[in-house]
């Protein structure tokens, strides 16, 4: 019962928020009325100047860079290497002879195998 009254009242609230409507004549059918200002037009007629834009000068819009330019030198860095050079038996050693031939198979060669040993002994 409570919540029923409420209801009731709220629908009859929305219901009276409509907006206001005026029919067309031609076409008989509503369309909503919407308000808008417009500001009045200017009192003053403005005219525009014409502009002499013939004093453009790039070299002066965009001058030359006079400064000496530094030169940065890169320092050559060295290969990164192991100590010691790892061989196939090693690598065997530390992994086994299957993930040997995986990887030489993988990367095409005993030597990129090697290489992948290197980094996993590098990482451990």
């Amino acid at each position: 019962m409570k919540y029923s009254i409420i209801t009731i009242t709220i629908l009859i609230l929305l219901a009276g928020c409509d907006q206001p409507t005026v029919k067309d004549k031609d076409k008989n059918t509503a369309h909503v009325v919407k308000q808008t200002y417009l500001p009045p037009p200017p009192n003053k007629k403005i005219k525009l100047k014409e502009i002499d834009d013939t004093n453009f000068n790039a070299a002066y819009m965009y001058p030359e860079d006079t400064k000496k330019k530094e030169t940065v030198k890169t320092p050559v860095l060295a290969p990164i290497s192991t100590p010691d050079s790892m061989n196939k038996e090693e690598c065997i050693a530390m992994i086994t002879q299957e993930k040997f031939d995986k990887y030489a198979a993988m990367f095409g060669s005993e030597d990129a195998s090697i290489k992948r040993c290197k980094m996993i002994k590098s990482t451990r």
